[in-house]
Order: C-alpha cells, then sequence, then structure tokens
C-alpha cells in the first residue's frame, strides 16, 4: 500500500475514534444535549414537525406564526436558524436552556411579554412533547 494512504487511513480512522470518544464524553457532562443521541444506530429521530407547515425564507426557514419573527432575531445574534430547527426538547428544558443562556452564555434577555411569545414559539414548533 502506498505510504501516504497507508498515513490517511490512519489519520482518519484516529480521527473517527476520536469524535465518537468526544460525543460519548460530552454526553457525559453537558446538561444542554438531549438524553437520546440520534446519530447512534437504531436510534429514532422525532419528525421535524408537520410538512403542510409553511416556513419563513425570510426567517431562515423558520415556521410561519406568532413569535417567528421575534425568534429569529433573538436566536441568529449568536447561531443560525439550523440549531433552533433541529432542537426538540422537552418545554421544560427550553426554559432551562433559556435561562442558561442568558446567565452562562450572556444571553441578551427581553422583556417579559417577548420572552414569553418566543419561548411559546420554540415550545410549540420545536418541542418533544408536541
Amino acid at each position: 500500500m502506498n505510504e501516504k494512504l497507508r498515513l490517511f487511513r490512519a489519520t482518519l480512522c484516529a480521527s473517527v475514534v476520536v469524535c465518537a470518544t468526544a460525543t460519548v464524553s460530552q454526553e457525559a457532562y453537558d446538561p444542554m444535549r438531549p438524553a437520546a443521541n440520534p446519530l447512534l444506530p437504531g436510534a429514532s429521530v422525532p419528525s421535524p414537525g408537520a410538512s403542510d407547515v409553511e416556513l419563513d425564507p425570510e426567517l431562515g426557514n423558520l415556521p410561519v406564526g406568532p413569535g417567528a419573527e421575534d425568534t429569529y432575531y433573538q436566536c441568529v445574534a449568536c447561531h443560525s436558524t439550523a440549531i433552533i430547527k433541529q432542537q426538540r426538547l422537552s418545554d421544560e428544558r427550553w426554559d432551562y436552556l433559556w435561562t442558561w443562556m442568558v446567565e452562562d452564555q450572556g444571553m441578551y434577555e427581553p422583556d417579559e411579554e417577548e420572552k414569553e411569545l418566543i419561548l411559546t414559539y420554540l415550545k410549540t414548533h420545536f418541542s418533544s412533547e408536541r
């Protein structure tokens, strides 16, 4: 076998092991990671919602509805809408995540009315309970 190819394959295998180990290690301490790992073989991944939900391309393809615009502008200040759309958290976990982002990550906290509008939107469209 070509030496460069052998070295590449060895590096690739080592990378896979490191990534897999890091994922398992992260699950052990990351309070924000859902309990189920959808990347494991045989794991079921919750469906992203009804296929008849209208998406707003101007708001990163978030579902249209009350709170979509507020959610978009609150969240994309730090991350893409892809992060939001992949979540399937319980309502309680959304509340915890909000507190964690404000207290530990320095997220700006809007007034109580806007906060509730955003959390209601997230729980309506990205909850494991619906």
